[in-house]
């Protein structure tokens, strides 16, 4: 087969490239930026979006004509994709579940334990050269609510249980062991911990807004690190000020970077990180090895793992 004759792939951003030696002889890797993205897209069979922050692949898709036939994001969350012409076109999307849940689930965890434990107030004690004794929340007999019920929410489940915490998995429907939209109301006003991984769709989006807030517990503490765009910041912020809630802790927001003037960097009791829950060391690695897997099923013709309900806007199912 002549290299005019190979698949064509098509990757969008190349900060660090990918690692896609093992395509060498089996594809035609180009690489392209937002700018360029709308007349490249007709020539390609595969579109890898590397770049998960960018938004571009909504407003160049073609509405119609030739396109990829297969489109993989290395993300979780596929919100960023999906525009109109792209739901409605017979192109396969996949994403990178299976990559970021235990990084996440040990993430959280870490948020809970330095809530509980202080440690915020520690360090900047020590800082101060101040000795100043106090007294830290007990994890076990706790009980979370952790909404998203994907494998990143299954494998948070599991690490806070392992500290003693009884956790309540909330999906979209109620099934075995997990528990539908209905029953979230309850378990807000019941949990110590309420941990955000949903995915961004138009029933998740502003989910946790001021009722909500209103329906947790004084002493409870929240976590998002789904999408920012479940949560209505302002109303967080208030409910923090207003000590509805103990604490809060943002991994995403509705703008990122998130703007030096925003008001959530001197909300009180609020611990802000820059999008980094799932990111490891050799993450990126730990990717590009992903997506080689699949496009080794997907040029043998096997069906691939990871396929979006693009309607529903995740990956249905266990």
């Amino acid at each position: 087969m002549s290299k005019a004759d190979l698949p064509s792939v098509l990757v969008l951003g190349d900060q660090p490239e990918p690692r896609l030696g093992a395509l060498t002889g089996r594809a035609r890797v180009r690489f392209v930026d937002e700018t360029s993205l709308a007349s490249q897209l007709p020539s390609a069979d595969v579109l890898l979006v590397w770049d998960f922050t960018s938004t571009a692949v909504r407003g160049a898709w073609p509405e119609s004509g030739p396109r990829p036939r297969w489109v993989h994001t290395v993300s979780a969350g596929v919100d960023h994709l999906l525009g109109p012409r792209l739901v409605a076109s017979d192109t396969v999307v996949t994403n990178a579940r299976g990559i970021f849940d235990q990084p996440i689930a040990e993430y959280v965890a870490a948020l809970v334990l330095a809530m509980a434990k202080d440690l915020p107030s520690t360090w900047a004690l020590q800082g101060r050269h101040e000795w100043r004794h106090r007294e830290t929340q007990r994890l076990a007999e706790n009980r979370a609510c952790v909404v998203g019920s994907g494998p990143i929410g299954r494998a948070i489940a599991r690490t806070l249980e392992a500290l003693g915490i009884t956790t309540a998995l909330v999906g979209r429907t109620r099934r075995d062991g997990i528990h539908g939209t209905e029953d979230l109301d309850p378990l807000l006003a019941s949990a110590d911990w309420v941990v955000s991984v949903a995915p961004l769709t138009d029933a998740t989006r502003g989910m946790f807004d001021a009722r909500r807030f209103g329906l947790m517990r004084p002493s409870a503490r929240f976590i998002n690190v789904g999408r920012g765009q479940l949560v209505v910041e302002a109303d967080l912020a208030r409910a923090l000020a207003e000590r509805w809630i103990a604490g809060a802790a943002l991994d995403v927001f509705e703008h990122e970077p998130l703007p030096p003037d925003s008001p959530l960097w001197d909300t009180p009791g609020l611990l802000i990180s820059p999008h980094m829950s799932g990111d490891t060391i050799g993450w990126r690695d730990d990717l590009a090895a992903q997506f080689v897997a699949m496009y080794d099923r997907w040029e043998a013709g096997q069906p691939l793992p990871n396929v979006v309900d693009k309607e529903r806007g995740y990956v249905p199912g266990g």
